[in-house]
C-alpha cells in the first residue's frame, strides 16, 4: 500500500456513546463523512445463532467486556433468521424475547462507542424451523429476516449488515444471482433441493427496507475465496452506503500464510475487504505453532492496514479467544489478539 494513503488511516478507537461517526465506502477504503479512512478491529460474539437466550443471557456480559476490557470498535453479532421470528424449538412468544434481546446488545455495543456487524449466521433451506444451522445458501425466509431486520435498524450508524455468513459450494453466478441447490442431510438424513437467493438480491432487499447501511459480503469457499470479486462478481449498489468484501483466515484453509498474504495482495488495492473472522489455538498447525500463526497473521493485518475482527469471544466456540467466562484470554490467541486490538 502507499505509504501516503496509509498514513492517512485512523484506528477508530470505542468512541463517545452517542458520538458514532456514520462509515461508507469510497474507493477500497471505508471512510468517514469527510473522507479520513477508518481501521476497524473487534471480536466475534457468537452464542445468539444457536440459542434465543444467548447463553443464559451471557451475550450482554460478552458484548460488554468486548468494548469496555478488549476495546474493540467493532462486534459482531451471529444471529439466526428462525429465532428473529420464533421459530426455535425452544421458542413459544413469536420471537418477541429475541428481538428484545437483540435490541439490548445493539444498544450495549453502540452505546458504548462501537459498531454492531449484525450477521446472519444461521437460516433454514427455506423451511422455518427446519435444520437451522450453516447453510451453503441464504434462502427465500432469508429475505423475509432482512426486510424486517433492515427496517427495524436502517439508517442507524452504528449498526452494520453482514448479508450472509460462510457461502460455500456453489458457483458464482449462483453466488450472485441465485439457483437451485442441493444440500446433504443432516445427521444422515435425506438431502434438500431448495432455491438458493443470490447476494445481489439479499442487498437490494435490504436497500428496498430503505436502509442505505454499510454492508459486509462474504465470497465462496465459507468466505475465504475472493476470485470472484476480481471476475465482475462485485455487488451492485448505487443507492447505498457500499459493501465491504469479507474474508474468513483459518489454518484449516490449507493455505500457508505467505499464499493467504499473496491472495489479500491481489485484491486490497480493487475492493475494500475486512477479514471478519480469524484465529488458531491449541494445536498446532501445518507444523507452525499456533501462537506464532496468530501473531504473524496479526503483523499482517497491521501492516497491510486491513480492519479484522477476530473468532471468538466465548468459551466453547473455538477457535477460542477467551478460556471461562471471567474472559481470561487464551494465551496462544487471545492474549495476543486483546494487546493487538488497539495498537496502532
Amino acid at each position: 500500500m502507499n505509504l501516503l494513503i496509509a498514513a492517512t488511516f485512523t484506528l477508530m478507537s470505542p468512541l463517545t456513546p452517542g458520538k458514532l461517526a456514520p462509515l461508507h465506502v469510497e474507493g477500497v477504503h471505508v471512510v468517514r463523512s469527510d473522507g479520513s479512512p477508518v481501521l476497524l478491529r473487534g471480536v466475534n460474539a457468537a452464542s445468539l445463532e444457536w440459542t434465543s437466550d444467548g447463553e443464559n443471557g451471557h451475550i450482554l456480559e460478552t458484548v460488554r467486556r468486548a468494548v469496555g476490557d478488549w476495546h474493540a470498535n467493532i462486534v459482531r453479532v451471529p444471529l439466526s433468521q428462525d429465532r428473529w421470528f420464533g421459530q426455535g424449538k425452544e421458542q413459544d412468544d413469536g420471537g418477541s424475547a429475541y428481538r428484545e434481546l437483540v435490541g439490548k446488545v445493539v444498544k450495549t455495543i453502540n452505546g458504548a462507542g462501537a459498531y454492531a456487524l449484525m450477521d446472519l449466521h444461521w437460516s433454514d433451506e427455506g423451511i422455518w424451523g427446519n435444520a437451522i444451522g450453516q447453510h451453503l445458501m441464504p434462502d427465500k425466509n432469508s429475505l423475509t429476516f432482512w426486510r424486517d431486520f433492515a427496517r427495524l435498524y436502517r439508517n442507524q450508524s452504528g449498526v452494520l449488515f453482514d448479508l450472509y455468513n460462510e457461502p460455500h459450494d456453489v458457483s458464482w453466478e449462483v453466488w450472485q444471482h441465485g439457483g437451485q441447490v442441493t444440500e446433504r442431510g443432516q445427521r444422515g438424513g435425506p438431502s434438500r433441493t431448495y432455491q438458493a437467493i443470490g447476494m445481489q438480491q439479499m442487498l437490494d432487499t435490504v436497500r428496498s427496507s430503505g436502509a442505505n447501511n454499510l454492508v459486509v459480503a462474504g465470497g465462496l469457499d465459507w468466505a475465504y475465496d475472493l476470485s470472484g470479486f476480481l471476475a465482475g462478481r462485485q455487488l451492485s449498489d448505487p443507492g447505498g452506503n457500499g459493501v465491504i468484501y469479507a474474508n474468513h483466515w483459518y489454518p484449516f484453509k490449507g493455505d500457508t500464510l505467505d499464499q493467504w498474504l499473496a491472495k489479500i495482495r491481489k485484491v486490497e488495492h480493487k475492493i475494500p475487504i475486512i477479514v471478519s473472522e480469524f484465529g488458531a489455538e491449541g494445536r498446532a498447525t501445518r507444523g507452525q505453532d499456533p501462537k506464532q500463526w496468530v501473531a504473524r497473521t496479526l503483523d499482517i493485518l497491521r501492516d497491510h492496514r486491513l480492519s479484522w475482527i477476530a473468532w471468538d469471544l466465548h468459551p466453547a466456540a473455538g477457535p477460542k479467544l477467551i478460556s471461562d467466562w471471567n474472559y481470561t484470554p487464551t494465551p496462544t490467541f487471545g492474549a495476543l489478539v486483546k494487546e493487538a486490538i488497539s495498537r496502532p
